[in-house]
Order: C-alpha cells, then sequence, then structure tokens
C-alpha cells in the first residue's frame, strides 16, 4: 500500500452524486424535467447503497453477534483444563515459564492464556465478544485506508458490513466453527493473531506518515516488539504474515515507485526480523526441543516424497475450502465498495496509482494471491511435520491463510466494482444499471449469509446443550470432591471435534484426565 500519497485525492469527487454528477434540480431550478428524472435516479441509487449495506450489516451482524452470545455457554474442553489449572496455581508468569521450559515454547501463547483463564471461565466467556469488537473495528480503519488508497472517501456502513460479513465467514464458514470463535485455545493461536495483524498494520501506516523522528522510531521499537510477541505466539501465522511482509518490502522500494521514501521498506522489514526473531525464542526453548524429541525423526518434507504429500494435504485443504460457495461473499461485498467507488468517480479519474509502473502494481494486486497460495502451503507442510498425515484436518489452523484469503477477496471485488462501476458511469444508463448490479451483488452477498444459518443453528444447539450438562456435572464432581472423593466419575462430553477424558485407552497418557483432575484437586477420575 502506499503510504506517501495525500489523503484528499479523490474525496472531493466521492462527495458527488451516485454516479459522480451533481444534482441538476439542486443548481438549476430550471432544469428540464428529464434532468430532474435523472437526480431522481441518482437519489434513489444512493438510497439503495445505503439500504444494501443496512441490510447486510444487520443479518451479519446479528450472526455474528450469536456467536459473541453464544461464549456465556462455553464451557472447558480439551486444552482449556490444562490452561485453566495452570493459570489458576501458577499464575501468569508461571504458566509462561512452564510453556518455555517444559511444553513448546511458546511464551506469548502461554501469556495470553494466563490472562483469559486467571479468573476462572469468565475470560473465556467474554473472549469472542471482545474478539469479534476488536476485528470489527480494525477491519472498518483498515478498510478506510484501502478507500482512501483508491481516490475514495471511506463509507462507515459500507465498510461495516464488509467487516461483519469477512467475519461470518471466517467463524461459521468453515468446518470448525466451535473453534474458530469460541474456544479459546484456538482463538489465542489462530484467530487472535491476525486481529493483531490487523491493528499492527495500522500501526505501521501511522508510523510511516510520521514526520517526527521521535514518534517513528517508537512506532518502529512497537513493531519489532508486536512481531517478536506474535513469532512466539502462532507459527503458522508467522509464516503466512511472514511472507506477506517480505512481499510487501520488496515492492516497497523506491526504485519501484510505490513508496516515495524507504519508510515503508524499513517498517516491513522490522516486521520480519521481529517475526523471525520470536521463531528463533520458541524454536530455541527448552520446551521445544522437548516437544521435537517426542517425534521421531521423520523424512525430509523438502524430498520428493514428502513434498508431493505435502501437496495432497495442501489439495486436500483447499478441496474443502473451495467446496464452500458463501466465501464468494467476501468478493461480493467488495464489489459494492468497489461500485460506491466507481459510480462516484468520473471515468477519466484514476487513484494514486497512476504514477506507479504497470508492472509494479500488477505484482502489488498479485502478493496476496501468491501470500495466500504459498502461505496456505506452508501451513499445510507444518502441520504435517507436526502432526503426521492427518495433521491438515486441523482446521483450525487454516484460521491463518483464510483471513488474508477473504482479505483478498474483498480487495479484488472493489477493484472489479470500480472497474464496473466507472464503466457504468460512462454510460447514458447509468441510472438504469446501476441499481440492477446494486441489486444482484448485496442479493448474492445475503444469499451467502443466508447459507451460513444452519451452521450457527448447529452451533448455536451444541453449546447450549452441552452447557446444560457441564453445569450439572460440574456442580455433581465439586460436592464429591469436597467431601473427600479423591476418583470421581466423569462423562466425557464432546464438542468441536476435541477431545474429552477417556480420548485413550491408556491413562497414562490421558492428558486430558489429568488435566481435569488438576483442576478439581482429586487423584484420578473414572469413566461414568
Amino acid at each position: 500500500m502506499r503510504t506517501d500519497v495525500p489523503q484528499g485525492i479523490g474525496e472531493g469527487e466521492a462527495e458527488r452524486g451516485f454516479e459522480g454528477e451533481q444534482d441538476p434540480g439542486a443548481d438549476f431550478p430550471g432544469a428540464s424535467p428529464a434532468a430532474v428524472r435523472g437526480s431522481d435516479r441518482r437519489a434513489f441509487g444512493r438510497g439503495l447503497m445505503l439500504g444494501t449495506a443496512g441490510i447486510l450489516v444487520t443479518v451479519s451482524g446479528a450472526l455474528v453477534a450469536v456467536g459473541c452470545f453464544l461464549g456465556l455457554y462455553v464451557r472447558p474442553t480439551s486444552d482449556d483444563w490444562c490452561a485453566a489449572w495452570k493459570s489458576r496455581d501458577m499464575g501468569v508468569f508461571g504458566i509462561t515459564s512452564d510453556f518455555y521450559m517444559t511444553q513448546n515454547g511458546r511464551v506469548a501463547n502461554a501469556f495470553l492464556s494466563g490472562v483469559i483463564y486467571g479468573d476462572g471461565l469468565i475470560g473465556t466467556k467474554i473472549l469472542p465478544t471482545v474478539i469479534a469488537v476488536t476485528f470489527t473495528l480494525g477491519l472498518v480503519l483498515l478498510g478506510a485506508q484501502f478507500m482512501r488508497f483508491l481516490g475514495a472517501k471511506p463509507r462507515l456502513l459500507l465498510l461495516t458490513a464488509a467487516a461483519l460479513v469477512l467475519q461470518a465467514l471466517l467463524y461459521f464458514a468453515g468446518t470448525r466453527s466451535y473453534q474458530a470463535l469460541l474456544w479459546a485455545p484456538a482463538t489465542i493461536s489462530h484467530t487472535i493473531p491476525s486481529i493483531i495483524g490487523v491493528w499492527t498494520l495500522l500501526l505501521g501506516i501511522w508510523t510511516v506518515r510520521r514526520p517526527s523522528g521521535p514518534l517513528r522510531t517508537a512506532g518502529f521499537v512497537a513493531t519489532f516488539l508486536i512481531a517478536a510477541a506474535l513469532g512466539t505466539l502462532s507459527e503458522p501465522f508467522t509464516l503466512v504474515t511472514g511472507l506477506l511482509g517480505a512481499g510487501a518490502g520488496l515492492l516497497a522500494i523506491p526504485r519501484f515507485r510505490l513508496a516515495a521514501t524507504w519508510r515503508p521498506f524499513t517498517w516491513c522489514l522490522t516486521w520480519c526480523l521481529g517475526l523471525l526473531s520470536g521463531l528463533l525464542l520458541l524454536y530455541t526453548s527448552p520446551g521445544a526441543r522437548w516437544r521435537r524429541a517426542q517425534n521421531p525423526s521423520k523424512e525430509s518434507l523438502l524430498s520428493r516424497k514428502g513434498l508431493r504429500a505435502t501437496t495432497h494435504d495442501w489439495l486436500l485443504m483447499w478441496d474443502s475450502v473451495t467446496g464452500q460457495w458463501a466465501y464468494l461473499a467476501a468478493a461480493a461485498v467488495g464489489i459494492l465498495i468497489g461500485l460506491a467507488i466507481g459510480l462516484r468517480t468520473p471515468a477519466g479519474r484514476r487513484g494514486p496509482d497512476r504514477t506507479v509502473p504497470r508492472l509494479t502494481r500488477a505484482a502489488l494486486w498479485l502478493l496476496p494471491a501468491l501470500v495466500v497460495v504459498l502461505g496456505s502451503f506452508a501451513v499445510a507442510a507444518g502441520l504435517r511435520s507436526g502432526y503426521g498425515p492427518t495433521g491438515w484436518t486441523y482446521a483450525r489452523t487454516w484460521t491463518n491463510y483464510l483471513v488474508p484469503m477473504v482479505l483478498a477477496l474483498c480487495a479484488y471485488g472493489a477493484l472489479l466494482g470500480q472497474w464496473a462501476g466507472r464503466h457504468l458511469a460512462s454510460r447514458t444508463t447509468t441510472t438504469r444499471y446501476a441499481p440492477v448490479a446494486v441489486i444482484a451483488t448485496g442479493a448474492f452477498t445475503l444469499a451467502a449469509m443466508a447459507a451460513l444459518v444452519p451452521a450457527v443453528q448447529t452451533l448455536t444447539t451444541t453449546t447450549v446443550t452441552r452447557s446444560v450438562a457441564w453445569d450439572a456435572q460440574n456442580a455433581r464432581i465439586e460436592k464429591e470432591a469436597r467431601q473427600g472423593t479423591t476418583d470421581v466419575g466423569y462423562k466425557p462430553l464432546y464438542i468441536g471435534n476435541l477431545a474429552e477424558p477417556f480420548y485413550t485407552k491408556n491413562y497414562q497418557r490421558d492428558w486430558v484426565s489429568a488435566c481435569v483432575s488438576k483442576w478439581y484437586d482429586i487423584d484420578r477420575i473414572h469413566r461414568r
């Protein structure tokens, strides 16, 4: 993204009518009836765009709100048990040290777990709402920067609709809805990093525009520290965002005329160095060395057999993703944004990238697609290395490349919509075809949101039903523990394809049962 473009470019055009023409009825009281009718049609077009955006905000916002509300019914399962008792007994810094020394080296992951589980289970209940609110605000602000980059004034309602539609897709269009939004261990590792990444990108835009040296320095230091923390929070996210940072940094070299100064390049370099530092800290930690020792050496992923197997896993992942047509709503809502820009901009008016060489522009617009393709392959390789042939089925990790995927689809849709809008604006039949384009695009997006409703209904039923059963069982176990019972019965309550006690017949290897026992301060549990 070019960061040295004056912010006023294109804003004057954005204040004009639906197609960038002024209202003849307003400025010329004696205008012809045909001109007045054209003005009425443009007013209808503006109202139609706002109405479409409002409907999408309502529908997609309702889906996201249901997900946030379900946070109240979240109860521990799988890794929750371990994070909960360690946060309670060890404290924030204790669990952080435990992760570094004996678990996996993810110190930032452990720190966030300690904060979220530090007050019992309250943190896990409000976390979905915190995620949705911060992600929405970050995406709206990022979208505003994108619209300014294209030479238009940001439209809050449209950007809010886009932010909520993208989130509804991320949370409910995949195969692991519970893990994408409600299960804290997965959101800490794979959803929160993307939110932090969006906000750090906004920090980067602010940093490179600072005329003051001390403020820029502070921004660069903060960027490095955040990136280093993310390197110890999520390896998949580090791989994907590292590719994005490296590609953007190369394009930000002033010679390619996308940026006028070295500040954007320096920021991207700082980001990549921070990620590398965090990843190095994680990889060399005693916990990470212990974890690698548990897995015998395998054939290199760079061998012919390893690459073939990874490619097979990668294709299976994408077969699942491309089978969900609702993801196209990300492009559709982007088209709406593009139409709002193009119909307000004269056909001869170009965005701020007019002075950028054609090859550089092409590389800039291809970068997101390359990052998604290569980043998803890197995620598949990491999963196969860590979890073996079934590693690709850990769909919660897909969020690390699904976020850039939906953002890329939205951006490409905006470019397409802008082109279509300019084409329509240059025709005399604009007022006839523009509303059709808006209605068709809005209807498709709305249909995609409707396709997510069954997944939300299923998630609601399973989450609430389990919470009722869990509360009853929890009350019984706590009562028995207070009475001095050291071996209590536990009935597994499965949800979200996650592990529960007795997932293995070997009790000595049943880490979930061990963590449940630690949480209730008893010796052991048995199947009820």
